[in-house]
């Protein structure tokens, strides 16, 4: 990146010719948005930014980002990015994705990405159907889900993103979802400032296959009740009146209580920054689908150290090594065969 000054830009700057394709309603539009108005305010350039999209709805994407950007295979954006990340570290690498997309033939790529801490800003939006080829059951979709690859109902256990991201060690973990665009940016913002793989999770209404899967807890009506925010250092309290709260119950899982029944020094207090999962991956299993309280912010953001940057040091290492480079010994070493 050039060290001359980052030129302002506006929404309009980051927004592509491209007419938006999507269905009138959806909530990608909203996290379209929501990217396209914070980007100014990260002080980037065009140019040093790209997204890179697998397939499906939300891989669209990247038409929409007046920057560079790749629409491509279905699952391996998080291969593509890697990539890129590694050998142009000076870019700002994005990757969107469906549930679909990232957690079906897309999941091992995924789990890598995060557990080496490849410095990529994910966006997986989680809509809990497959949206592009017309509403079949997805990785997230509830166990008893009708659909028309599943008429009889889903036999699948459905993932958990949050769970599963911390479950590979990513070093940044949150969740959001497209009804808030100021929560959303608060999100994503920290997502792209953290230095490493960062994984943030957003509940995305497909108001044509599965419209109103999040009502009960995103809906205006049911917010302070069914969302509890994340507050580093905070005890975890939420409600219209913050009269419920979450505490670690006696078989070692978080519930949710009542504060004036138990006291506020009983809650559990929220520690992002904790050297293991462990905690947040306790917090992540509150609520086993968007039916009932649910845990939304940054859920962990720990330093570790980056992938592309140790690649580099090793590479340096290697360099100074005698012999490093040599191509013709590395292929002549122990056995080899000739081909004829």
């Amino acid at each position: 990146m050039t060290d001359l000054a980052v030129p302002a830009t506006t929404k309009k700057d980051w927004s592509s010719d491209q007419e938006v394709r999507w269905c009138p309603g959806c909530g990608d539009y909203s996290i379209l948005t929501a990217v396209q108005m914070l980007m100014p305010e990260l002080e980037v350039r065009r140019e040093d930014t790209v997204f890179v999209s697998g397939i499906g709805c939300a891989a669209r994407f990247p038409y929409y980002m007046n920057t560079y950007g790749m629409h491509s295979i279905h699952g391996r954006a998080p291969a593509i990015a890697t990539g890129l990340a590694i050998a142009r570290p000076d870019l700002d690498v994005w990757v969107i994705g469906g549930d679909g997309d990232l957690l079906s033939i897309g999941g091992n790529h995924l789990i890598h990405a995060l557990r080496r801490n490849v410095n990529l800003t994910i966006l997986l939006f989680n809509n809990q159907i497959y949206g592009l080829t017309k509403g079949q059951y997805s990785p997230t979709s509830e166990v008893g889900k009708v659909t028309k690859s599943t008429p009889f109902g889903s036999l699948d256990t459905p993932f958990n993103p949050v769970a599963l991201a911390l479950g590979a060690q990513a070093s940044f973990v949150a969740r959001t979802h497209d009804m808030d665009r100021k929560h959303m940016q608060e999100t994503f913002r920290r997502a792209h400032a953290h230095k490493g793989a960062a994984l943030v999770e957003i509940y995305q209404n497909c108001n044509v296959f599965n419209d109103g899967a999040f009502d009960d807890i995103t809906s205006r009506a049911n917010r302070d009740s069914n969302l509890i925010p994340l507050v580093h250092g905070e005890p975890i309290r939420f409600g219209a009146e913050r009269e419920k709260g979450v505490r670690m119950g006696s078989g070692g899982r978080a519930e949710i209580v009542d504060v004036d029944e138990v006291g506020e020094d009983a809650l559990l207090v929220h520690d992002e920054r904790a050297p293991d999962a462990a905690l947040a991956f306790t917090i992540a299993q509150l609520s086993s689908g968007p039916h009932q309280p649910t845990p939304v912010g940054v859920f962990r953001a720990v330093d570790r150290a980056e992938y592309a940057a140790e690649v580099d040091r090793q590479l340096a290492t290697a360099h100074d090594q005698k012999g490093a480079g040599d191509l013709e010994a590395l292929l002549h070493s122990g056995s080899t065969w000739t081909v004829t």
